[in-house]
């Protein structure tokens, strides 16, 4: 299972890496110590990830912002079918969909909690690692 720093969490979640570790000693989200260092381990940062966007967009104020075409983020679903799958990544605020083979999917070891970031050009969503 994929785990994560702090900071690598604040990283995902777009935020600065006390906010996270404020956050974390509220225990909006679980951590684990290892040493000196806290980790939060993938499906239980994406599930906080989706539950971060899902509190921004009740806040949003109604103004949009463009954005860049790569978003970097965790992988928050897969859904995999014979041939087919279909991937969700929380990037920050952002919920990015990919449809790709379930070969690519397996390939690169797509799965809740790893990290990865959607790359979006014209209507397609690509995803590479970390």
């Amino acid at each position: 299972m994929e785990s994560y720093t702090i900071g690598q969490a604040a990283t995902l979640l777009g935020v600065s890496s006390d906010t996270a570790r404020r956050w974390a000693d509220a225990g909006r989200f679980p951590t684990r110590r290892e040493g000196h260092r806290r980790f939060v381990d993938g499906p239980d940062l994406a599930a906080f990830c989706v539950e971060v966007a899902a509190e921004a967009a009740v806040e949003d104020d109604g103004r949009s912002t463009s954005a860049r075409n790569a978003f970097p983020g965790i992988v928050t679903a897969v859904t995999l079918g014979e041939v087919s799958a279909q991937v969700e990544i929380q990037a920050g605020p952002h919920r990015l969909v990919s449809l790709l083979t379930r070969e690519a999917v397996e390939e690169l070891g797509l799965a809740v909690g790893v990290e990865a970031t959607a790359r979006v050009k014209s209507t397609s969503v690509h995803i590479d690692l970390g």
